[in-house]
């Protein structure tokens, strides 16, 4: 069935809408029973339950199965991770139900971005109030980035990133979580080691490995190769991050935002609130900051990388990691 179908079956009322909650994502735990009396309200919905990689396929075989029109997720950014491969496994976007991610797990920077904000319970109560009044929905499309290497399995996110950002999310996933933080505090917990790292690092004249930079090769989709140490790099199809930053700027008509900070950058500090605040079109390449945007691109890495919070390594530097973004998803907001 298209999306123009499924966009007229909610706009007339009778959609099937389906929801995969994970009970064990962050705000989901904090929440679980304003969620589940919210779910309650909702009429005719099917909920599956899922809280790791083989019930998430489990529970999206089930929906797809009943033919549902919307699909409503309830968690964070690891599980729409997990849903993502699931569904690019099976078919295109263009014969996926529409998606709507209420922002339910630790970090949700996938849903804030595409437009859904507010507590679990808040949005299904919204989303309530569409169902029972419906009307023209209003939808925003996003690609996703595709990873692919060679004796690895294909990986869908909407960030990539490796040096200082893979370092302290996987500080974040141990020291961190363990306090329960989520959100906003969270990230900020992230970026707040991260940096200190760094300037430990720069102060004591040693990278040490848990906050090194990273050796890699980049080569552009025109053909352009940047090879060297890198404080960080970034890849995106999301136009804006956690805690509202955009740390790239380049003005190429393409879906994927690349970032590069080189290890040998100049004025760091000084350049910090233009990098992290969208104004980067000030900072110089001569300097040690880069930005464009582009459709694909290949990164030659012996390292590990986050993709939409998760950690993975690079299985080898000979074969090279090629990114590149999908065709667009469709998700609704409210």
């Amino acid at each position: 069935m298209s999306i123009q179908s499924r966009v007229e079956r909610l706009q007339n009322g009778t959609a099937k809408v389906g929801c995969l909650l994970n009970p064990l994502s962050g705000q989901v735990r904090k929440r679980t029973k304003p969620i589940q009396q919210a779910l309650d309200n909702l009429p005719e919905i099917l909920v599956c339950e899922a809280t790791d990689a083989p019930t998430f396929k489990t529970a999206i075989d089930t929906l797809l199965q009943a033919d549902i029109d919307f699909l409503v997720v309830i968690a964070g950014d690891g599980t729409t991770l997990a849903i993502l491969g699931h569904l690019f496994a099976r078919s295109q976007p263009t014969e996926w139900p529409i998606l709507m991610i209420i922002p339910g797990g630790t970090t949700n920077m996938t849903s804030l971005d595409i437009g859904v904000c507010g507590k679990p319970e808040q949005v299904l109560q919204r989303l309530r109030d569409y169902l029972q009044k419906p009307a023209t929905p209003q939808l925003v499309q996003r690609p996703a980035l595709c990873i692919e290497q060679a004796g690895a399995d294909t990986i869908y996110g909407f960030f990539f990133a490796v040096g200082l950002v893979a370092r302290g999310v996987k500080f974040s996933r141990s020291s961190v979580k363990q306090l329960g933080v989520t959100g906003g505090v969270f990230t900020f917990f992230i970026m707040l080691r991260s940096v200190i790292g760094m300037l430990i690092g720069m102060m004591l004249g040693r990278h040490q490995s848990e906050w090194a930079p990273v050796k890699m090769s980049m080569t552009e989709d025109n053909g352009r190769v940047h090879e060297g140490t890198y404080l960080l790099a970034l890849v995106s199809a999301l136009d804006c991050l956690l805690l509202n930053i955009r740390p790239y700027w380049g003005q190429e008509q393409a879906p994927l935002h690349v970032t590069l900070v080189d290890q040998q950058r100049k004025r760091l500090w000084r350049s910090l609130w233009p990098l992290l605040s969208g104004r980067g079109h000030v900072l110089k390449e001569k300097d040690g900051y880069y930005s464009h945007n582009t459709a694909s691109l290949t990164l030659h890495i012996d390292d590990e990388y986050i993709v939409d919070g998760e950690l993975y390594r690079s299985v080898s530097q000979d074969e090279p990691l090629r990114l590149s973004a999908s065709q667009p998803i469709t998700f609704m907001v409210l």
